[in-house]
């Protein structure tokens, strides 16, 4: 199992803070690292991630025996799956490691809190600010994200919930294109010879919506496309004007809030059950914060965001 350690400047006595985190490439895993790290930092404890080397089930679960014999104070947990990962739950909890669950919500298990973003309301605010660009009217497609991934479901509801209150608006076309931009290219194609007027592209991460941009150059045609995720790569699409916005997910707090409430619950402080970071579209009005490298960036504190 790879693991990545960071010791951020802390004395010998301080909490170690675990995280758990389904992949090393994800951008969003990628921020929910970097925030858990300047949190840590800005705490006095010390944050050592545990990355799976790849998101199949036995290198999952099987990286959290080795969590279990390094014995952390607590852990911040993004799931691989909601599902099968609630036994893993139960088991650091029976090991008296203290569980943070983030960015994917679990089915089960005991947990601390939860941090995250609503993906349904986020959908839904990002696809209004698309719908409304295009005028309310027009032909538009979704670029949906695996038909298994929890995040996925709740972000294409929300899209179609959106164009429910569009009524000169029509959904011309929607398929899975699995959160991947090279997939993503080979079904806008699709979309492309089997429409002759597309102006409206609600993709449900931001590598979708690069793809949708690589294939509208391609075939010279041009649509609005909003993302999700407000990932660093799409940020000079927005800052050009290629892609319109991106709903934000934003990782970089979800990893923050989570040592922040690791933290907390050990020096038995009061920390809310779930905290909901608020939707935001990131377009060429307020790009230039996510301009700041991740490892630049300041976390924010739980009190500035709990109960929003």
């Amino acid at each position: 199992m790879m693991i990545a350690a960071s010791n951020a400047a802390a004395p010998s006595a301080a909490e170690t803070i675990a995280t758990f985190t389904r992949n090393p490439s994800n951008a969003v895993l990628r921020s929910i690292r970097v925030g858990g790290e300047i949190g840590a930092a800005a705490l006095g404890t010390q944050v050592v991630h545990f990355i799976p080397r790849s998101e199949a089930p036995p290198d999952q679960i099987g990286l959290i025996d080795e969590i279990i014999r390094n014995k952390p104070d607590a852990i911040v947990v993004a799931p691989f799956d909601v599902k099968a990962m609630v036994a893993s739950v139960d088991r650091l909890n029976a090991a008296g490691i203290a569980v943070v669950n983030v960015n994917e919500r679990l089915n089960g298990g005991t947990v601390v809190s939860y941090v995250g973003t609503d993906d349904y309301e986020l959908a839904r605010v990002t696809a209004r600010y698309l719908l409304n660009a295009i005028g309310g009217k027009g032909n538009v497609v979704i670029l949906e994200g695996p038909e298994n991934r929890s995040t996925s479901i709740p972000r294409v509801r929300g899209f179609k919930d959106a164009l429910k209150e569009f009524a000169g608006v029509k959904l011309v076309d929607a398929k899975s294109a699995n959160y991947a931009r090279a997939s993503a290219v080979e079904v806008m194609k699709g979309f492309l010879r089997a429409h002759s007027q597309i102006d409206g592209v609600l993709a449900a991460n931001d590598s979708m919506a690069i793809g949708a941009v690589d294939a509208l150059k391609a075939a010279n045609r041009k649509a609005q496309v909003v993302g999700i995720n407000a990932s660093t790569e799409v940020i000079d699409l927005i800052k050009s004007g290629d892609v319109l916005g991106s709903g934000d997910v934003n990782g970089f707090a979800q990893g923050c809030l989570g040592v922040e409430i690791a933290v907390r619950s050990l020096h038995k402080q009061p920390v809310p059950p779930e905290v909901m970071l608020k939707p935001l579209v990131v377009d060429k009005s307020n790009y230039q914060p996510y301009e700041t490298p991740l490892e630049q960036r300041t976390c924010p504190r739980l009190e500035s965001v709990a109960g929003k």
